[in-house]
Formats: structure tokens, C-alpha cells, sequence
């Protein structure tokens, strides 16, 4: 039985029965999903609808005997093994589900972004939206909620065919993932014990740098 007792007084366990889906189990997703069942969160869904490829070991939570399986099977049977949390996955792309709680999204695309944002843009279900996104040695957090601070996120969003695409040997590294998954952990307890945060984060792990909006 796992036993929380170094951090009963930074994370509140009652609080942190909230729902929360992550949209995305690739490399920010998998850590992030570890980090909040670590800290105690219970009520973890996990959408993707991809499998393990080589080249998602070197920063993705999944072992080299995982090669092959689906990404979301996986990681639940991963986070079972180190903190007997059932996690609850979706083999599939999110889509148009309803979604309710906490609603953090890894996914690569800006476009997919957006259709995400349209699901929860006004949801009274949803009260804290977090955006990864992740170049390299750089990395942004948007932490917003979707009724006060809708014009906000509007701003960030752009089309795919206006992102900046890193060459594919420098698009993620360990650092950069685990310093997001990071974040986003402590944006939760946060949001939880009612805490401020900023609604805009850069991560400059070249630079040495944490720059809020």
C-alpha cells in the first residue's frame, strides 16, 4: 500500500479525487500521468490511440519490452506496478468526448489543440485547462480556466502550418520533459489548495531560465 505521509501537507488527498484526463500519452503525457498518481490522484483517464516505437524510449515512460504495445495500455500497466492507481485509457484519438475535471493536453499539433479547446472553451465541467507544449530546450505551460480566461488561450492558438517545427533530432530531450511534467504536477496541487499560479509559462532549459507571463 503506497503511503503519502511525506507530503499530507502539501497535497490535499480529498482534493485531489478530481477527475483528470490527459490528452496525449507520449513523451509529457506518460510523465505527467506518473507524477499525479505519485502525488495521489486517483481518477486518471489517458486518451491516445498510438503504439511504442523505438524512438519514443529515450523520452517517453515506457520500457524497451513495451516496443510494439499500445501506449496507453502500457503506461496503465506501468503506473499500476508503481502505485497500485489503476489509471483508466483510452485507446483512441480524442474526438468529441465529454470531459470534466482537470483537462491537460500533450498532444503535437496545434491543430489538435484547437479541436481540443472548442470541446471545453465555456464548460462549466472543466475548471482548469493545461497546454504543454514542448521544442527542444523550451518548453510553454497555459494554465487557464476555460469560462474566465477563454480570450487569453484564444491568443496562444495559431495553425500548424504557422508552427515552428524542429528538425526531428532536436525536437525532445529528458530534461525538458520531466522539467513540463514537472510543472504541471505543482500547477495541480496549486489549483487544489486554491493557490495562484501564472497562466503562462515558458521553460528555457538552455538558458537556465523560468519566465512567467
Amino acid at each position: 500500500m503506497i503511503e503519502y505521509t511525506r507530503q499530507l501537507d502539501l497535497v490535499n488527498l480529498e482534493r485531489l479525487k478530481i477527475p483528470i484526463t490527459i490528452i496525449g500519452a507520449g513523451a509529457v503525457g506518460s510523465f505527467t500521468a506518473l507524477a499525479l498518481a505519485k502525488m495521489g490522484a486517483s481518477d486518471l483517464t489517458v486518451f491516445d490511440p498510438d503504439t511504442i516505437a523505438p524512438h519514443n524510449l529515450p523520452n517517453q515512460f515506457y520500457r524497451i519490452q513495451d516496443l510494439g504495445k499500445s501506449k496507453v495500455i502500457a503506461l496503465q500497466e506501468i503506473i499500476k506496478d508503481y502505485t497500485g492507481i489503476e489509471i483508466k485509457v483510452r485507446n483512441e484519438k480524442f474526438t468529441d468526448q465529454v470531459l470534466q475535471g482537470i483537462v491537460i493536453v500533450a498532444v503535437d499539433s496545434m491543430d489538435e489543440r484547437k479541436k481540443i479547446w472548442h470541446q471545453v472553451k465555456r464548460n462549466i465541467h472543466v475548471p482548469l485547462f493545461i497546454d504543454t507544449r514542448m521544442g527542444a530546450e523550451v518548453a510553454r505551460i497555459y494554465a487557464v480556466n476555460p469560462l474566465a480566461d477563454a480570450e487569453v488561450y484564444d491568443r496562444s492558438l495559431y495553425p500548424s502550418t504557422e508552427a515552428l517545427r524542429e528538425p526531428c533530432t532536436r525536437r525532445a530531450i529528458i530534461y525538458t520533459v520531466l522539467g513540463l511534467s514537472a510543472w504541471v504536477g505543482q500547477v495541480v496541487k496549486k489549483f487544489i489548495s486554491q493557490e495562484t499560479f501564472p497562466k503562462e509559462v515558458i521553460l528555457d532549459f538552455h538558458l537556465g531560465m523560468i519566465i512567467p507571463s
